[in-house]
């Protein structure tokens, strides 16, 4: 097991990975109690760093944003130790001034997802803490780095929707109206999962359009093409990020202190084998 330990965990789409971007590569495959992840998980090195990439929609991009395992994605990455998530996703604009192939770090999250299994805690009561849905810590890290190279927006809102269908107008122009920065489909409950996993999450969101409140239409042929653009400078700035990441202690770390509710005398021997790395600290 320890050579298959990593310490930061990258979840993107597969242009994102590249051979030359990480070194010493190899492949594994991971059964979790809640299926399979997408795809094999590829471990390597960044400048000496050990990582887990992990292409979110599968290579080839066979899932539907609805349809990825979520929970078997970031059970994975616990098993392998990461201590902290990357999460790389493309975003459409609902603002003026963010610009197709702007970075964005956003800070929160407003859920308009409605089909998505969003807990590992079917079996007991566990209310974690998610007011910051974002490890601030890492976010303010990777927008500092960052910055040192490419203009990053920091902060904003990112309202996440179903899909796997775009916005009608009338839905793109109520989330302006509600002041929200940034839409995507990817960022829950990749987000709620890490925090119950006790893991620091933060997204690296990549915008490829305005939606469809501007006068520009929005196609799933523009935005695959801006998210080609993007590739580039999400690859370079991954490796400017990741070799000088400080995973430090914080709130993320601890979410489950005082969240777990039921009673441990209730948790049967299957549901602590089922959910024994997440929750062997506290029962």
């Amino acid at each position: 097991m320890e050579d298959q330990k990593a310490k930061i965990g990258i979840i993107g789409g597969t242009g994102i990975y590249d051979p030359q971007m990480i070194e010493n590569v190899r492949e594994v495959e991971i059964k979790t109690p809640f299926g399979d992840p997408s795809d094999k998980i590829i471990l390597g090195e960044m400048k000496g760093i050990p990582v887990a990439f992990l292409p979110r929609h599968g290579r080839g991009h066979r899932y539907s944003p609805t349809k990825v395992n979520y929970r078997a994605n970031i059970y994975a990455m616990k098993y392998l130790g990461v201590e902290a998530i990357i999460s790389v996703a493309a975003v459409g604009s609902l603002k003026e001034e963010i610009k197709p192939l702007d970075i964005v770090i956003p800070d929160q999250i407003y859920d308009r997802t409605k089909h998505r299994v969003d807990t590992f805690f079917e079996d007991i009561v566990v209310h974690i803490g998610f007011a910051d849905p974002f490890c601030k810590k890492l976010g303010e890290q990777i927008a500092r780095i960052g910055s040192e190279e490419f203009e990053i927006k920091k902060g904003g809102t990112y309202v996440c929707i179903e899909g796997p269908q775009f916005s009608t107008r009338a839905e793109s122009r109520v989330y302006r109206s509600l002041g929200f920065d940034i839409i995507g489909m990817t960022a829950l409950p990749e987000a709620k999962l890490a925090r119950e996993a006790e893991i620091c999450y933060a997204t690296i969101a990549t915008v490829t359009d305005y939606d469809v409140w501007h006068e520009e239409e929005v196609s799933a042929e523009m935005v695959i093409e801006n998210a080609k653009k993007n590739e580039e400078n999400v690859k370079r700035l991954l490796g400017k990020v990741i070799p000088r990441i400080e995973i430090e202690d914080c709130d993320c770390r601890h979410a489950l202190e005082g969240a777990l509710t039921t009673s441990k005398d209730l948790i049967n021997e299957e549901v602590k084998r089922k959910l024994g790395i997440l929750i062997e600290k506290y029962v």
